[in-house]
């Protein structure tokens, strides 16, 4: 997992919002869903990039609510 930001990452047959490199949930919730929508609103508050990740791990989605390293051009 990132060091930083917020993650949605599944916990046994539930989802769970986690700090970036921390082993501790902030919040454990029945549905990703009600997971993304948690996370969403600390990322915001704290300016942090909200990721996403799937059931086996891997990365579903990232959104940024900080300062963005490479904003998109245009």
């Amino acid at each position: 997992m990132e060091e930083q930001g917020q993650h949605v990452v599944p916990a046994g047959d539930r989802w769970a919002v986690r700090k970036g490199g921390s082993d501790r949930a902030t919040a454990i919730f029945d549905t990703q869903r009600e997971a993304i929508a948690r996370g969403r609103e600390i990322a915001k508050n704290q300016g942090v990039e909200l990721c996403i990740h799937r059931r086996d791990g891997t990365i579903r989605s990232k959104s940024s609510y900080g300062r963005d390293p490479n904003p998109p051009k245009g």
